[in-house]
């Protein structure tokens, strides 16, 4: 049986690096094709967010969070951005996101946020990367089980109850990790739940837990690089808080879910697309699937060629706009899979393969990321991450 686990831990290591391989040739052989639906990443914007919590926060190294295809913005293409920045390391969810970016030359260092196996732990071999553990029976694992030293940041549970040791743990945490001459602590970190409500009183809470066990770990070691708690809606707190360092991902990115920033941060992404075709409508003609759509008089629609697919909300299904000839333009009907319509009565001289603003990069408009997530009641950056990855991602 144990031969049998480790034949496909090798196959699933080789199966993978080939996906790595074959991802990497795929780019390169469409280098030149010009795609019909394009996200834009505006670089200045990106490194401007960045400069804005560095300047902000001078007594905090900046960690940006990359998990999740970077929020939807391009895993690689976010990376290749940062790398050479002066950063701590770059934050991602999962062994397998570690080993795209190393498979992409980026050689900041990094910490894998996301629970690993052990397995994964023991397999990987690659280098200036950090695991997480994320609870005390990981912790158990680990300790009893590293073939070389490894690099880890220990996550505390101090309320939000999802991963991290308990602080009624802590002390017997302290002594395996005081044990095990492998593991290498390089940081202790946690994570708030509610920062970004108006309501402090559990925040206030949770930090108080927190120093508590600062204190405790730098009693104990002496060699903790890093202690950090604040993610973006957190860092209106983070004068509070006893850290070095704080993590950002949607502050990054240009999101300010609560709008307590004294700075103004700059949207990353815009989508866009091109008209494939213009039609017009009788009174009481009917749009799209479900005939939720029906002209009142005659009207003139644009087909847009994107979708629910393409990471179009099927909540903006006669909800939402997409922006031609600098216009705002009513969706009509369902939005559906590759294809959504719009009303572009207005617009006298629309055309087939005029540019369609699908995501806007201007926080104001009405089809940004904050506004279409204020149209579909939800967060922005669950819009922005069902940008699907197949998407190119062009670095403006």
């Amino acid at each position: 049986m144990c031969r049998f686990v480790g034949t496909l831990d090798v196959v699933s290591s080789y199966v993978e690096m080939n996906l790595l391989s074959l991802l990497r040739d795929f780019k390169r052989s469409f280098s030149s094709y010009r795609p019909l639906v394009e996200v834009l990443i505006y670089r200045e914007r990106l490194l401007y967010n960045l400069r804005e919590f560095e300047r902000r926060y001078p007594k905090l190294a900046i960690a940006p969070v990359l998990k999740s295809n970077a929020y939807g913005h391009g895993l690689s293409t976010i990376a290749r951005i940062l790398d050479g920045e002066d950063l701590p390391f770059l934050i991602v969810d999962s062994l397998f996101e570690a080993r795209l970016l190393r498979h992409e030359g980026i050689r900041t260092p990094i910490l894998v946020i996301g629970y690993t196996t052990i397995e994964n732990i023991h397999r990987s071999n690659l280098r200036n990367i950090a695991f997480t553990i994320t609870g005390f029976t990981q912790l158990e694992a680990v300790a009893d089980s590293l073939p070389r030293p490894t690099m880890f940041h220990l996550k505390i549970d101090t309320g939000m109850h999802r991963q991290g040791i308990m602080p009624s743990e802590v002390t017997q945490a302290v002594h395996l990790l005081k044990q095990n001459r492998q593991l290498k602590l390089e940081g202790v970190f946690s994570h708030f739940a509610d920062a970004d409500s108006p309501d402090s009183a559990f925040t206030l809470k949770q930090i108080e837990r927190w120093h508590e066990m600062v204190s405790l770990f730098k009693k104990e070691f002496s060699t903790i690089r890093y202690y950090h708690l604040s993610a973006t809606a957190g860092m209106r707190y983070a004068d509070r808080i006893e850290a070095n360092m704080a993590r950002i991902g949607r502050g990054l990115y240009g999101i300010d879910p609560v709008g307590t920033s004294d700075f103004e941060l700059q949207p990353v992404l815009e989508m866009k697309t091109i008209v494939s075709a213009v039609k017009e409508l009788a009174a009481r003609d009917y749009v799209g699937y479900g005939l939720t759509f029906r002209a009142e008089k005659p009207m003139k629609i644009a087909v847009v060629s994107v979708g629910y697919f393409e990471g179009v909300d099927r909540r903006l299904s006669n909800r939402g706009v997409f922006k031609i000839h600098d216009q705002f333009c009513p969706i009509v009907g369902r939005v559906s899979m590759n294809i959504t319509t719009v009303n572009v009565s207005s617009l006298p001289d629309v055309k087939e393969g005029d540019e369609v603003t699908v995501i806007s990069k201007e926080r104001e408009d009405p089809n940004s990321i904050e506004s279409i997530a204020k149209i579909c009641d939800t967060i922005p950056h669950e819009i922005l991450v069902h940008i699907p990855q197949h998407l190119r991602r062009t670095v403006v």
